[in-house]
């Protein structure tokens, strides 16, 4: 995942020392583009209702503070 140019880290968040051991024993995996592209196709928008990040508030009026 981090061998993509538009990634610059990568977000692990373990509870314990032995989740942290299990994830960094992984961290040297790299995985072939034709899997890459199996898992998530190239283009594929994971968050498209997250688009525009407005709050219901923002978008319903009757839903403001006054």
């Amino acid at each position: 995942m981090t061998a993509h140019p538009a990634v610059t880290s990568a977000l692990i968040g373990p509870r314990t020392i032995e989740h942290l051991r299990s994830q960094l024993a992984a961290a040297d995996t790299v995985l072939p583009a034709d899997v890459l592209d199996a898992i998530v196709a190239p283009g594929t928008d994971l968050a498209a209702h997250e688009k525009n990040d407005a709050t219901p508030a923002l978008l319903d009026p009757s839903l403001r503070r006054r």
